[in-house]
């Protein structure tokens, strides 16, 4: 989710609320210790130079359970921070404690904010020689899938 995207969707929302891809809910009496723009500057294992962009929100929990952040004071917030980040509107990461600092995409699903999980990847797999991993299927098994999904009692559409 972009920024403009965050904050489109907090102008429009009463109640904030971020949950965990697997369902666990921030707790709701969570702060945002940090708004920033990260750059990370690095080289791929194809020897390719690359620069990467994100606005990162740092969420914490602490002992005190009265605490709650509004969407507007969330936009507030933003809004102040924005002039003195010099950026474009960027990806979003937010970091976020549980055994250790995770970082997350955002998107927003069923009236929540989620905490989508990231993965690592080779972003030079042509070029260090990773073989790309191809799912081999007999031909005759692809078209009786293919028959199969395209009946009307099949469920598919």
């Amino acid at each position: 989710m972009k920024l403009s995207q965050f904050k489109n969707q907090l102008a429009q929302i009463e109640q904030l609320d971020f949950v965990l891809q697997n369902g666990k809910k921030v707790p709701s009496h969570f702060h945002i210790t940090e708004v920033g723009v990260t750059t990370k500057q690095f080289t791929d294992c194809g020897n390719t130079f690359r620069t990467d962009k994100k606005i990162t929100f740092q969420l914490w929990s602490s002992i005190d359970l009265y605490h709650r952040l509004q969407p507007q004071k969330v936009l507030k917030i933003i809004n102040s921070v924005e002039e003195n980040l010099e950026s474009d509107d960027l990806e979003i990461e937010i970091e976020y404690q549980q055994e250790t600092v995770g970082k997350f995409g955002l998107e927003y699903w069923d009236n929540r904010f989620v905490l989508t999980n990231t993965k690592t990847d080779c972003l030079a797999k042509d070029n260090c020689g990773i073989p790309v991993e191809k799912i081999k299927i007999k031909i005759g098994e692809w078209v009786n899938k293919q028959t199969d999904c395209c009946t009307p009692d099949a469920g598919c559409c």
